[in-house]
């Protein structure tokens, strides 16, 4: 009888609810629009300050430019400039092969720290991850300006090895070139390669290791046929979030690459500074994310058909 009346309220309720009302009530019943309510305000959020900025710089790759005019005549003008001057590509090229050079030596010291606190910690992991997010409080470019004092020409690493006798002269080839880059570079995106693949790592299961064990498999090939493969989703993700980002960084080239250190971020932001050629600019943007996004599906590509051949 209790629940009777209550339906018997409800349903003398419901007309008094505003049209509004009943239409987001009627709504919120199917499960789909429920999702898609949720995800709403990070899909408006993405479509902001991702989308829409995006539509903007491939929309200004096809005007030109007059001094301080843009003529917004459809014109691939930009793009035959890009591929006339080949310094582009080969800045490009040059740029994908520092950014691999970095991720490599990113995850390679990376994958030791994070093997460290997923394995050997036992208690106050947060602690450790914690400490490994400790250069990310300063500034980045006190971060860069700290590597410019160790590799310079008088700087620590010179220094200590003439102190030491090891050389008896500074050595010239570890500032301002691409070791140089690459060098700062690795150590500003350390933290970033250590959390993907300490996730991998914490989340493989133990009793398959002592599977293997059990099976007579030492520790170097436990590791080689149960940790590696598992913790390939983290490998792979920590990859990407040091290679896409660093292929177009432009602040750490100006500071410690030097002449020869010049990566295409460096241009892009020359073309839209001191150039003051707007559209060229993202011309040769929009080519370097078309380029990164062939070089990362490569990428993925050839990870899946050696993982495929693994398993």
């Amino acid at each position: 009888m209790a629940e009777r009346a209550e339906v018997s309220a409800a349903r003398l309720e419901a007309p008094r609810l505003g049209l509004v009302d009943r239409i987001r009530a009627a709504a919120m019943r199917h499960e789909p629009i429920r999702g898609y309510a949720l995800l709403s305000p990070t899909m408006v959020w993405m479509l902001v300050a991702l989308a829409v900025p995006l539509a903007i710089l491939v929309t200004l790759s096809f005007w030109t430019q007059n001094y301080l005019d843009f003529d917004r005549t459809f014109s691939f003008n930009n793009y035959i400039v890009y591929f006339e001057k080949p310094i582009y590509l080969k800045l490009l090229i040059k740029s994908v092969k520092i950014s691999g050079a970095v991720t490599l030596a990113t995850v390679l010291l990376a994958y030791p720290a994070a093997y460290f606190i997923a394995f050997k910690v036992k208690k106050n992991k947060l602690m450790w991850l914690i400490l490994i997010t400790v250069p990310f409080w300063t500034s980045y470019l006190l971060r860069v300006f700290a590597w410019k004092v160790v590799l310079g020409f008088n700087g620590v690493i010179n220094s200590g090895l003439i102190t030491l006798g090891v050389i008896d002269a500074p050595l010239e080839f570890i500032l301002y070139n691409p070791t140089a880059v690459v060098i700062t570079l690795a150590h500003a995106w350390a933290a970033f390669a250590i959390l993907p693949i300490y996730v991998s790592l914490e989340k493989i299961d133990r009793s398959l290791l002592e599977a293997a064990a059990d099976l007579g498999e030492g520790p170097i090939m436990s590791f080689l046929r149960v940790t590696l493969p598992l913790s390939m989703p983290g490998i792979i993700a920590s990859s990407l979030l040091v290679f896409i980002p660093t292929t177009g960084d432009y602040v750490t080239p100006n500071l410690v690459g030097g002449p020869t250190g010049i990566m295409i971020g460096n241009i892009v932001a020359s073309l839209f500074g001191k150039a003051n050629n707007w559209p060229l600019g993202a011309a040769t943007a929009v080519m370097s994310m078309f380029f990164i996004t062939l070089v990362v599906c490569a990428f993925l590509w050839f990870t899946k058909q050696v993982r495929e051949r693994v398993a």
